[in-house]
């Protein structure tokens, strides 16, 4: 029997979130799934300890880790799609904790010619460092009390969009509150692996961050006919702290998003298939 999802989750380093994203995973209220680590080239270090992790799980844990040269997430994120075994693919930054009903939520949703997207808590770093394994294994991470605590933080101003963490599992009310007008968030999507592969994957001449893949991958498979829907009060991340990212190179991602557009072109110019057998 083949897997019904497959869980990537973008890494750089951040042992400590993902140790965190990893045991949320372990909670989920679905299991048939597997993970993938697309890891960007984390430190040796890093790596030795996620192999010593990979029996500690119940689901099937794959890391794809290439070297470190500069910020290469799409093509990463590649090899990963290109590495899952299921049909269906969930994505998941190495910042953002998944709720438990995580995956479970993210195919309920899913429809063919469809990206499910949803959101995150921005929690402060108060908040964040407040989140550890025993935390989540306790469920506390996902319980009516830490919504609370997190809308009292967001009072503070100190916590962002609160209203995210709200876990409302009714469908009528999930899809009559919906979404299909908002735009995709790369750290929380999914869509069925045939789109995937009919667009070349992400494209992977973004090599800066805040700008390309997510935007761009949107774009090209609407001209496909691809809808995006965002249920109301499902499919919910917890984002842990860390300063923002500098946004001062985005000019040039936005010069290749223009391109895309402006060749309307659906496929990635540098995508899953530009990636040599050798890269894998």
């Amino acid at each position: 029997m083949t897997t019904k999802a497959s869980v990537i989750v973008s890494f750089y380093n951040n042992i400590r979130a993902l140790q965190l994203i990893l045991t949320a995973l372990e909670q989920q209220d679905f299991s048939d799934f597997e993970v993938i680590i697309a890891d960007d080239g984390s430190k040796p270090e890093i790596v030795e300890q996620i192999n010593a992790w990979k029996n500690n799980f119940s689901y099937p844990l794959k890391h794809i880790w290439q070297e470190d040269k500069g910020f290469r997430k799409n093509r990463i994120l590649n090899k990963a799609i290109i590495a899952a075994e299921a049909d269906y693919i969930i994505f998941v930054d190495g910042d953002c904790i998944p709720h438990r009903s995580f995956v479970k939520d993210h195919l309920f949703f899913s429809r063919p010619e469809r990206i499910v997207a949803g959101r995150r808590v921005m929690m402060s770093n108060v908040l964040s460092q407040k989140i550890e394994p025993n935390f989540i294994q306790r469920k506390k991470l996902f319980s009516f009390g830490f919504f609370l605590k997190i809308l009292a933080d967001s009072l503070r101003k100190k916590t962002r969009h609160a209203e995210s963490g709200l876990y409302l599992p009714i469908p009528r009310i999930n899809r009559w509150f919906g979404s299909t007008t908002r735009g995709v968030k790369g750290c929380n999507f999914s869509l069925f692996k045939k789109g995937l592969l009919a667009v070349n994957g992400f494209d992977m001449r973004y090599e800066l961050p805040c700008v390309g893949e997510d935007t761009d991958i949107e774009y090209r498979l609407k001209l496909l006919g691809y809808e995006v829907f965002l249920p109301k009060f499902r499919i919910i991340q917890y984002h842990l702290y860390h300063e923002p990212l500098s946004r001062n190179l985005i000019k040039t991602n936005q010069l290749i998003f223009e391109d895309t557009i402006k060749s309307q072109r659906s496929r990635a110019k540098q995508g899953m298939n530009e990636i040599s057998n050798e890269d894998l």
